[in-house]
């Protein structure tokens, strides 16, 4: 290496270098509350996102002209710069936050010393199971607030549920046909609680899977003491662990994907007043509802349009980051991505109907942004996944360069780049941006979503709205092999590019120059993503559906006598016993803090203990079910946390054939 070029590798060093020495230091001067502080942090790395973007159209790019580099490097570099933008839109929304927490505990029944609003909790069912759905329905009326009213919606017309609602005192509405699906399915209710004598003041909506902590009510209404308030959105946690957390086996160590978004896009979205609906985990006032005429039915996502209707009519919309609901994470691969697709088209409806950024329409600057923010992640984000896993073959198989470059430009301005986004995503959003593990879970659902991001825009009508499958047996390994086949095909065709390029055709590395590393580095990152990726299809049993992570005390009566014992692991159906080992088949009496005496039986000896069946009292059943999902504070991680991250990944790969 030339003393120039070795030169020009060391300057290319100054600004990671630099970056790496900040993120040592910042912390203990960064607030992230602070809304200059964001602002400064994001406008860096605004900055440095155009600098790189003005670098890759200046120095990065196949001269212009009829060829195939041409073609394939400006290609690239179209859906590259459409995702810079849409992170450039992102560093702009969240440079604020706001927290409402101090809000509500000022304003909690700000109605007094009147009566309390009345409140219909509207729980949309269409084919989820009892087991799915008593969790739901108990949670809802154990509410703390006084004046309301359950109200199971079943488009699913089945009796059983019927009669489940009856023996509960609970409202049941069912109606002939599905037309509007979600939407309609509210609407229609809608329709019914209008003639009501007394018609409600406010309506809460859970999906069939989500339930609702003892004061999500009291807490969401406390921002109702704002008369302009029409919609009151808290956040969405989960018991259990997503498809990527549980095939990786990171429950314990990394967060569900859905993390960033709620805990940290939607309060800086709130921060700009622009925090939407997402449908469950929501307060809308009734007379905001009757001023629109129900839930718009024009997009498959009506929780985000049926917001940007309310804020065409005037009323505002609001976010509470408190965790005052859990659910149910689509529990297969399949589901996952299924869910993300349908909001992608729903997305790309709602930019082309009456509520969208170029329409006639009332709404505000911030709130047409809103919708292009939104439109510009699902439009790039996936497109551009797929390209970075396909664009280096070009290389291999065709000698086509697309980008350009030596190794100290790509160091100098990429690598400060990307690296400064880290610092400042893990100063904003701890334990959020975990790379490669990120990248798999887009990945994992790049190609229907890509296309649904396309089909939606060009071809916005037509759609039906795909329920997404809750619960189901999930106790064997099932392989997604037509979701897996086409990475597995990506992954082949790379490692053979490389061994062609390496081993065969010495003409690939020659016309690249020294910029060679820089297509080497980017096929060894894609084969390990491609790997990670293969191993996330490889759906693994789940047995449990709560966990109660916090062993606790209890006393086993068996043949032999009663034993303090330690409980983990539990469930609705079974829990782990430590501290003594007892033999399959053992029957005994199990005492459980705040259930009572349980009837159990020894399913399964284990090292240190036991696994027990419980076989559950009705009363006994409901109180366990409060305990477990009513009662309980933040469920799962709420942010990477790496040690563990790392060792529990080595633990996946290292049983990766016995576990898969």
């Amino acid at each position: 290496m030339s003393f120039i070029a070795l030169n020009a590798l060391e300057s290319s060093f100054a600004g990671p270098l630099l970056i790496l020495g900040l993120a040592f230091w910042m912390p203990t001067l960064f607030d992230r509350e602070q809304t200059l502080h964001r602002s400064m942090v994001f406008a860096v790395a605004g900055g440095l996102a155009l600098r790189y973007l003005w670098w890759r159209a200046t120095d990065t790019l196949a001269p212009f002209g009829p060829s195939w580099d041409c073609l394939a490097s400006w290609s690239l570099f179209a859906i590259e710069g459409l995702s810079i933008i849409g992170s450039i839109s992102s560093f702009v929304m969240l440079s604020r936050t706001r927290d409402r927490s101090l809000e509500a505990d000022a304003h909690l029944e700000w109605w007094r010393p009147g009566p309390p609003p009345r409140v219909a909790i509207l729980i949309a069912t269409y084919n989820e199971d009892l087991e799915v759905l008593e969790r739901t329905i108990v949670g809802a009326r154990a509410l703390r607030h006084t004046n309301k009213e359950v109200v199971v919606l079943d488009d699913g017309r089945r009796d059983w549920l019927r009669e489940y609602c009856v023996a509960l005192g609970v409202r049941y509405l069912r109606r002939d046909t599905n037309a509007g699906s979600k939407a309609g399915n509210i609407n229609n209710a809608l329709s019914v609680l209008a003639t009501d004598p007394v018609p409600p003041d406010y309506i809460a909506v859970l999906d069939a899977d989500f339930v609702p902590h003892r004061g999500f009510l009291n807490r969401s209404l406390a921002l109702f003491h704002d008369a302009a308030v029409g919609l009151v959105q808290t956040p969405q946690h989960f018991f259990n662990a997503d498809p990527v957390q549980h095939n990786l086996v990171l429950s314990r160590s990394y967060p569900d994907e859905q993390r960033l978004f709620f805990d940290h896009l939607q309060p800086a979205r709130d921060g700009w007043d622009i925090a939407f609906c997402c449908g469950t985990s929501s307060i809308i006032r009734w007379s905001a509802l009757r001023d629109i005429g129900g839930f718009p039915t024009e997009s498959i996502t009506e929780d985000f349009m049926g917001t940007l209707v309310l804020r065409d009519h005037g009323w505002k919309s609001v976010y509470l980051n408190e965790p005052l609901t859990e659910g149910l994470a689509p529990e297969g691969l399949k589901e996952y991505v299924s869910q993300r697709a349908r909001w992608c088209l729903g997305m790309m409806q709602i930019a082309r109907s009456r509520v969208g950024p170029l329409a006639r329409n009332r709404l505000r600057l911030r709130d047409r942004w809103s919708v292009l923010d939104a439109g510009l992640y699902w439009l790039s984000t996936y497109l551009f996944r797929l390209a970075a896993l396909s664009f280096p073959l070009l290389y291999w198989y065709f000698d086509i360069i697309v980008v350009n470059a030596q190794v100290p430009e790509v160091i100098s301005y990429f690598g400060t780049y990307y690296l400064w986004v880290l610092v400042a995503m893990n100063m904003v959003a701890p334990g959020m941006v975990v790379p490669v593990i990120n990248d798999v879970s887009q990945i994992l659902g790049a190609i229907p979503i890509a296309r649904a991001a396309v089909v939606g825009l060009l071809r916005p009508h037509g759609h039906p709205f795909k329920v997404t499958a809750k619960g189901g047996d999930r106790s064997r390994v099932v392989v997604q092999w037509r979701m897996l086949m086409p990475y597995l095909a990506l992954l082949t065709l790379t490692l053979l590019g490389l061994a062609l390029g390496i081993f065969f055709d010495g003409y690939a590395f020659d016309r690249a120059g020294s910029g060679k590393a820089i297509v080497l580095f980017w096929t060894l990152y894609n084969v390990l993503v491609l790997l990670v990726t293969l191993i996330t299809f490889v759906e693994l049993p789940r047995q449990e559906m709560h966990v109660n992570d916090r062993p606790e005390r209890g006393i086993f009566a068996a043949a032999d006598g009663a034993q303090r014992v330690w409980l983990t692991g539990l469930t609705q159906t079974a829990v782990r016993l430590r501290g003594r080992i007892y033999q399959p088949g053992e029957t005994g009496v199990l005492r459980i803090r705040d259930v009572g005496d349980v009837e159990a039986r020894v399913s399964a000896a284990t090292r240190d203990g036991a696994i027990l069946q419980l076989t559950f009292g009705p009363d006994q059943s409901e109180a366990l079910m409060l305990r477990l999902y009513t009662d309980g504070g933040r469920p799962g991680v709420a942010h990477a946390r790496m040690a563990a991250l790392v060792r529990d990944a080595a633990y996946r790969l290292s049983n990766l054939t016995r576990m898969s």
